[in-house]
């Protein structure tokens, strides 16, 4: 059974973007996965803006989902009650609706792990208790 890959909005934006600190840990992780590398327009609308001031940087994630290499399985509208749920539990961290979407992502495919450079993914939680299996770079 292949293992899903959730896609956070830093290293896609890293992979894109050649000037990213991580950009050659991004470059690594995703010459492993297998794609579709699944996320969420959440995700998809951070990483459009953070990468506004690259050249082709959001045109290449359009292009990314275009072939295929990205897919977004959930629609933000069929999860409101529960996303609201994970940003009122989470809200004094911070949380984002692209990392509400992404906890939410991991309860949906139970099998998969998240690639990320967000380090409060040690702190949230999948199914209120379970950890979620993440792959981060090295001393996160």
């Amino acid at each position: 059974m292949k293992r899903e890959v959730l896609l956070d909005t830093g290293p896609l934006v890293a992979f894109i973007n050649s000037q990213d600190r991580y950009h050659n840990w991004a470059m690594s992780q995703w010459a492993q996965a297998t794609p579709p590398l699944l996320t969420c327009e959440a995700v998809i609308s951070e990483a459009c803006f953070l990468l506004r001031g690259t050249k082709k940087g959001q045109t290449a994630v359009i292009e990314l989902i275009s072939r295929g290499v990205l897919h977004l399985p959930i629609r933000i509208e069929d999860h409101l009650k529960h996303l609201a749920w994970l940003l009122d539990k989470y809200n004094d961290v911070h949380m984002s609706l692209a990392d509400a979407c992404m906890v939410r992502m991991s309860e949906l495919y139970s099998d998969s792990f998240l690639m990320t450079i967000d380090a409060d993914f040690r702190i949230y939680r999948k199914n209120k208790k379970q950890a979620i299996p993440a792959l981060m770079p090295p001393g996160m």
